[in-house]
């Protein structure tokens, strides 16, 4: 490109400056990131307290707050099956100081719901993944039936009578025990939590039999013997729990739900800060204390990079489309 020098003195003095300036606003985003975080960092946790995905969240953020040498707030914004949380992750400022923390309801929620306030592939740029995990099958220890073949007699012995929480409408938990009655014929009916934690008090006080959540809400109460574990939703046993059987090793086949935690940043975040998150991201996932305490929750740590998740996201929303569509989920 040739700049043309204007002959007015004072435009000419204008004029010989620009180099500085165009080289000044483009150096901006590097001297940015490079000094980023200058402050604490929100993540918001689009669910309540207790639940498996502020579990998780917790465990992660004290490491991911030494590495990258400022204070991590968690924001719990629960609600509508976490897509009040999301949307306000997706409309705060692109400067890397808000994380969206979430689980695969993101790829579940948009073939769910007809109209939602974001969309997760354009107003979001993936981070990392942060542990898979598979949702848990658990009871209440009144509940007459203690493995999936007898809650199945008991379900068909009781059409409707039975019912089953999770932690929101289009939550895994709900894509779980909607798919397991569709591939056992069963009626049930589904109560829908806004997390959780108030999902877990309720099975453990009676209000709902049973309970299809993330393993790190209910794990604790299933080794107290206050809750008792039917099954996993994955497609192999948790190396946490070894002794539970999956649903599809306990004769229902292909009623495999696979679930994750991870994080994402809204969009147009500066993609050096990007790269800065996803290293910090990684570097916390590979620590033994954290792979450790994840671990003793029932989720496996792992880590991604920002391509990767993104790959996944762009996957699964094919996968659950298909999944909501075949046994006719609608919002409640």
């Amino acid at each position: 490109m040739i700049l043309i020098a204007p002959k007015s003195k004072v435009l000419r003095a204008v004029f010989a400056g620009l180099p500085l300036l165009i080289a000044a606003a483009l150096c901006a985003p590097s001297l940015q990131a490079q000094e980023y975080p200058t402050r604490p960092i929100r993540m918001i946790v689009p669910y309540p307290p207790a639940g498996g995905t502020d579990i998780v969240a917790r465990t992660i953020s004290e490491p991911l707050a030494a590495v990258l040498g400022q204070p991590i707030i968690i924001e719990n914004r629960g609600g509508a099956a976490g897509n009040l949380g999301t949307d306000i992750a997706a409309k705060s400022a692109p400067d890397g100081y808000t994380i969206l923390f979430t689980l695969s309801s993101h790829t579940i929620n948009p073939k769910l719901y007809d109209k939602l306030p974001f969309d997760v592939e354009k107003d979001f740029i993936p981070i990392s993944l942060a542990a898979y995990i598979p949702q848990i099958l658990v009871a209440n220890p009144a509940l007459p039936a203690n493995n999936i073949k007898e809650l199945i007699a008991l379900a068909k012995a009781e059409p409707g009578k039975l019912n089953f929480a999770s932690v929101g409408t289009g939550s895994p938990g709900h894509i779980a025990g909607e798919l397991f009655k569709l591939k056992t014929g069963v009626d049930m009916v589904h109560v829908p939590y806004k997390g959780g934690g108030p999902a877990v008090t309720d099975t453990l006080g009676g209000q709902v039999q049973l309970l299809f959540v993330s393993m790190p809400a209910a794990l604790q109460y299933v080794k107290a013997g206050k809750l008792k574990a039917l099954a996993v939703t994955s497609d192999k046993r948790s190396a946490a729990a070894p002794d539970i059987p999956t649903i599809a090793e306990s004769g229902v086949p292909d009623c495999i739900v696979n679930s994750w935690y991870g994080a994402l940043v809204p969009a147009k975040t500066p993609p050096a800060i990007v790269s800065k998150l996803q290293a910090a991201f990684a570097k916390v996932l590979q620590m033994p204390q954290v792979k450790e305490r994840l671990f003793a929750q029932g989720a496996e740590a792992t880590y991604s990079t920002s391509a990767e998740f993104e790959r996944l996201i762009h996957d699964e929303l094919k996968q659950w489309e298909f999944v909501i569509r075949e046994a006719k989920i609608k919002p409640e």
